[in-house]
């Protein structure tokens, strides 16, 4: 029998229709030179192994789980990663400063508390050196298409999307307000991701979230926002796990909602295999995850594309959860 390159535990994600997947290569690290940061910028280059076609690009931000260190680098996220390569795209994704594979002694400075900034701050450097990563990685060369750029970051990854797309911050110290939108990126998905500040947040999450929450009313650009609705977060919220869409409602249109039945904040297990930190281990979940955040980054990119809505009406079918769009 064939080799499927899919678990035989997917289940109805098998449902949800998506285009024939291919090798891969994954090359990492690509090291850029970062006179103005602790350490150079590293990054892992996943892409498919041949083909004529521009790549389009996914930059992924890795989240802050528990693990001692490969998860929150350009070590973890394979389930994305690779399966977003298979299926087209060329997914870059740094190591950020918050990442305890640094070993989390890199001291943050006032206002930039865990790094926050530098999730945006790094893909613009990503952006900004495509020449130098193109030239670097073997196989690379003339195949990224700049014009086709997305974001996805799961949990404190979600901050690298909004700070991206137009989401803003206030400094509470000053009243500055931070919103450095990048036109280049075109759309985004925000899986588990943080919700509004203000009086949504519990004590201990004052801590750690810095300044308390993204403002929203500005982040233009359209995003699929996913969250699961077993995921409670009193570490870092009062409220339940609604909060985790907070991006979809307080946005302005187009924004598209993924709510996945019975999911915890690991969203089946989005960041990495077999991994202790997934409270909700499933290969259906993460296939459902895959295939559907796919089809949304496919649909945006390519004018006429029908992968989404392909992908929504199987989705319907399976039980599983709900979609809500707004324009």
């Amino acid at each position: 029998m064939a080799h499927s390159g899919y678990h035989a535990k997917i289940g109805a994600a098998a449902q949800i229709p998506i285009n024939d997947s291919t090798p891969i290569i994954s090359f990492s690290p690509v090291v850029l030179p970062s006179p103005d940061r602790p350490v150079d910028l590293e990054l892992r280059v996943t892409f498919p192994a041949a083909g004529d076609a521009p790549l389009p690009i996914i930059l992924l931000s890795h989240g802050q789980g528990p693990t001692n260190y490969y998860l929150s680098s350009l070590e973890g996220y394979a389930p994305l990663s690779e399966f977003y390569a298979a299926h087209g795209f060329a997914v870059l994704q740094p190591t950020h400063l918050r990442s305890s594979f640094l070993g989390g002694t890199l001291p943050w400075p006032k206002g930039n508390e865990m790094w926050w900034k530098g999730g945006a701050e790094d893909m613009v450097q990503i952006l900004d050196s495509l020449d130098t990563i193109e030239s670097t990685v073997p196989g690379l060369k003339g195949r990224l298409d700049r014009e086709k750029v997305s974001v996805v970051g799961h949990s404190a990854g979600s901050f690298a999307v909004y700070g991206l797309l137009g989401a803003s911050n206030i400094d509470p110290r000053n009243g500055s307000v931070y919103y450095q939108p990048d036109s280049r990126v075109k759309t985004g998905v925000v899986l588990a991701g943080m919700g509004g500040g203000g009086d949504n947040i519990s004590e201990r999450g004052k801590y750690i979230i810095p300044f308390h929450g993204a403002e929203f009313s500005k982040m233009l650009a359209p995003v699929l926002v996913v969250y699961g609705d077993d995921d409670v977060a009193p570490y870092l919220t009062i409220r339940g796990p609604d909060w985790h869409a907070d991006s979809y409602h307080q946005a302005p249109g187009p924004k598209d909602l993924l709510t996945l039945f019975g999911a915890k904040h690991g969203l089946g297990g989005v960041s990495g295999w077999d991994t202790a930190e997934t409270q909700d281990e499933s290969p259906e979940l993460q296939g459902i995850v895959q295939r559907m955040t796919c089809a949304y980054l496919r649909s945006q990119l390519f004018e006429g594309d029908t992968s989404w809505e392909d992908a929504c009406q199987a989705f319907a079918q399976i039980g599983k959860g709900t979609v809500e769009s707004k324009e």
